[in-house]
């Protein structure tokens, strides 16, 4: 049988089942296909499945108040309706984003009312991570006493966005993107339900046309609704309901009444930190194709490309180092490419330097160096720059010793003055911050440095 998607709804009315709407042909496709029972849910069966987590709590005869994460168009919103409806529950939603105190105190009043004619009361707030603190605790009093199920909905991290005292006394669940087998078994139910107008035209889709469809959906399901209702709004204004047989939308016919919709993508939201931390990954684990994609994914989904560009110039520094210094230099000049040329020619240098970063030798020798150093300081105390190594601009200065014994390296053999110090005098045992791996030019640099050692211990350097 085929199933439909729970999609978000945008007003707080009562909800409706789909027998309510099902023939009101000037309904949107995400109302006409809402489901009436969880039977009819597309997607989520990690937790709708037999035996999974949502499905025992309506088998439980007793909602609790819960957190719904996940991306738009996934079923939040519809969920929440199917709980109210399935425990005939007052069914109360509100918006964060356009809600305040005013709304608040009236959803609490109305469920003190439902509560004395004996009604459970479910509260759903889309977009929860909107509330303040104070706005979010507001409800905490109403969740323990029962007065109230709590139902939050939202895209971002609920443990960055929801307090903790909320997040203690709720469940959360993660809602996952419809994959492509749930688009395409959306996208038929649709089809069977769509008309181009007067109910006497259908619509269907070549395969080419469902693939790019789904493309442009990117797993939000009721992206995909609204795509199929502007194909149809597209297909009527262009005159082809006239017939009496359906009319097949091609690829070409979507390429040119859609406008080619952006991956999923959220500027400082999950989304957004995943897939640059999937890039950062990507590099540092020499994968050229892998961080390929995610900048591509990144690009499309309209991130900034001189962010992504200072992103790569600290991979250089981080991932990269004294392995294969000109990782740096390509970063940087990536950015210098692309301030100049802008988009999209200046993005071929942005690919240019993550292809080199990511088949570059990799060492984290810099970076783990200037956290010991950094770590050490924080630690230590002021300690006096020795006499020998200070500054003697002046007769004064140089009476007292400043610089007295100071050995010029390019002055000595090798330009090395072997067995100097130049650390403080009162340390008696100087760290060691940089390990040089045995990678790219930093290798020659570890067999330079233990060279230099070996001047040092014929010179009689003081051990360490």
């Amino acid at each position: 049988m085929l199933t439909s998607l729970a999609t978000a709804d945008l007003f707080a009315s009562p909800p409706q089942t789909a027998g309510d709407i099902k023939h009101e042909l000037n309904a949107p496709l995400a109302e006409r296909l809402r489901p009436s029972n969880i039977d009819q849910v597309i997607g989520q069966t990690h937790l709708l499945g037999p035996g999974r987590p949502l499905r025992l709590t309506f088998e439980s005869g007793k909602p609790h108040s819960m957190i719904l994460w996940g991306p738009p168009g996934v079923g939040k919103t519809t969920l929440a309706r199917l709980m109210a409806s399935h425990f005939d529950a007052d069914f109360i939603q509100i918006s964060a984003v356009l809600a305040g105190v005013k709304e608040i105190r009236e959803s609490i009043e109305r469920a003190r009312v439902n509560r004395s004619a004996g009604r459970q009361t479910i509260l759903f707030v889309d977009e929860v991570h909107r509330f303040n603190k104070a706005q979010q605790d507001a409800f905490l009093p109403h969740v323990e006493s029962g007065l109230i199920t709590f139902i939050g909905a939202t895209t971002e991290n609920p443990s960055f966005e929801v307090v903790g005292a909320l997040l203690s006394r709720a469940q959360v669940y993660v809602l996952k993107p419809l994959d492509e087998d749930g688009l395409a078994a959306l996208l038929e139910r649709a089809l069977n339900e769509a008309e181009l107008g007067d109910g006497k035209t259908d619509i269907s889709l070549t395969d080419d046309a469902r693939q790019l469809l789904i493309g442009y959906a990117d797993g939000d399901g009721r992206r995909l609704l609204n795509l199929l209702d502007q194909l149809i709004t597209a297909a009527r204004a262009a005159g082809r309901d006239n017939t009496d047989t359906a009319f097949i939308a091609d690829a070409a016919f979507i390429g040119v009444a859609l406008a080619p919709s952006r991956r999923r993508f959220d500027k400082g939201g999950d989304a957004f930190y995943d897939q640059i931390s999937a890039l950062h990954k990507s590099v540092r684990g020499s994968s050229p194709d892998a961080a390929l994609y995610w900048l591509s994914r990144m690009l499309d989904g309209g991130a900034d490309p001189l962010y992504l560009g200072r992103r790569l110039i600290r991979m250089a520094v981080e991932d990269i180092g004294l392995a294969d210094p000109r990782a740096l230099s390509t970063a940087l000049d990536a950015v210098a490419t692309f301030e100049r040329l802008g988009s999209p020619e200046g993005e071929l240098a942005l690919a240019q330097a993550v292809l080199y970063l990511a088949a570059a030798p990799k060492s984290n020798a810099v970076y783990s160096a200037w956290k010991a150093a950094q770590a050490f300081i924080s630690q230590d105390g002021s300690r006096p720059v020795p006499v020998h190594l200070r500054n003697a601009p002046t007769k004064l200065m140089k009476e007292l010793g400043y610089g007295h014994a100071y050995r010029y390296a390019h002055d000595e053999p090798e330009a090395y003055a072997a067995g100097e110090h130049y650390f403080p005098d009162e340390l008696p045992h100087p760290p060691r911050f940089y390990q040089p791996t045995p990678r790219g030019l930093e290798g020659k640099i570890g067999e330079r440095l233990a060279y230099l050692k070996t001047l040092d211990a014929a010179a009689g350097k003081r051990s360490k």
